[in-house]
């Protein structure tokens, strides 16, 4: 199993890349971050540097989105770094939630986002696409190479990124709903004729590593807020009971009320009191090095392939220390 770190690139931007130097040493294979202009510093031209500063280390967003840059503007960014640091980028993407809302405006629809992960992977690896009417082509690429992993929820967007993804991004560690949609995401690549099993399942969720678990709930109980986005979206588009979402899912978001991005994947958020322990306990990995350890191996066992911890607390580098020495070795057994 693979390890990522997933980080918000919050001022100074110094401080994100030593975290992921750090994690690099620590036996983590992969550096995400947040992509949402509004809210924090550019993510693009803080991995040039986290790249210049590690070795191997492969970064990129959790999640990008199309509406934010242009397409041609997106596969050039890619391009470049993998044309200065050696194809060490993934472009994670989705519909887009804070960077779109922050700047008043919608996510962008299912088709927009099926659309660009074909150009945007076309363009980053040297072949010609249409953006806008407009064939287009980066003449300079030479051997480029970007997976592109789309992060989903509901069932429409599950079966794009089984459809057209080189990755999924689960941003949730529930058991069930990780069975669930793994599930669905392969059968939609089977019924599409590609190969399931070469889909990249990550799984992305916070993780703290304590034996005070209240303490652990509280400085993680932000994430069932901002799951909490996805889910009143699938809630106001399939109903609340609908046999397509999972009530495991949606029953929890029934106190909810409204968001405020200001907080947004932030320890001690007031829009996510409505968050029961119970669904923090089931979204997140929490209490001693074994039980991650037991949580991980479940998980390998659905088909993970990689867990990103969101580092979103007061523990971040007693948290990448803890995974380095003790549970990222446990997995590699």
């Amino acid at each position: 199993m693979d390890f990522g770190l997933v980080l918000q690139t919050d001022p100074p931007a110094s401080a994100v890349v030593g975290l992921m130097r750090r994690a690099e040493r620590n036996g983590f294979g992969y550096g995400w971050t947040f992509d949402s202009a509004v809210l924090w510093q550019e993510p693009f031209v803080i991995y040039s540097r986290i790249l210049e500063h590690t070795e191997n280390l492969v970064v990129g967003p959790m999640v990008t989105n199309p509406g934010t840059r242009t397409w041609e503007v997106t596969a050039s960014t890619f391009a470049t770094l993998n044309d200065m640091y050696g194809n060490r980028t993934v472009c994670g993407i989705g519909r887009g939630d804070s960077a779109m809302r922050v700047a008043g405006r919608k996510p962008n629809t299912l088709a927009r986002l099926g659309e660009a992960i074909g150009v945007i992977r076309d363009l980053a690896e040297g072949r010609e696409a249409e953006v806008d009417g407009q064939p287009l082509r980066l003449p300079w690429v030479r051997n480029g190479k970007l997976p592109v992993w789309m992060a989903a929820y509901g069932p429409k967007a599950l079966a794009l990124a089984g459809q057209k993804a080189d990755g999924f991004i689960l941003q949730l560690a529930d058991l069930y709903l990780t069975e669930w949609m793994v599930k669905s995401v392969r059968e939609s690549a089977a019924a599409a004729g590609r190969d399931p099993d070469s889909i990249t399942i990550c799984v992305a969720a916070p993780a703290y590593v304590s034996e005070d678990l209240a303490h652990a709930r509280d400085q993680c109980r932000w994430f069932g807020g901002m799951v909490g986005n996805h889910v009143a979206d699938l809630v106001s588009r399939y109903g609340e009971h609908s046999s397509m979402v999972p009530e495991e899912l949606t029953e929890y978001i029934k106190s909810r009320q409204g968001y405020d991005y200001s907080h947004h994947g932030r320890a001690g958020n007031p829009s996510t009191d409505f968050v029961p322990d119970e669904i923090v306990d089931r979204f997140c990995l929490l209490g001693p090095a074994e039980a991650h350890i037991e949580k991980l191996e479940a998980l390998r066992e659905l088909g993970v392939d990689q867990f990103a911890v969101y580092n979103m607390h007061d523990a971040k580098e007693a948290t990448i220390d803890a995974y380095g020495s003790e549970i990222i070795p446990a997995l590699d057994r």
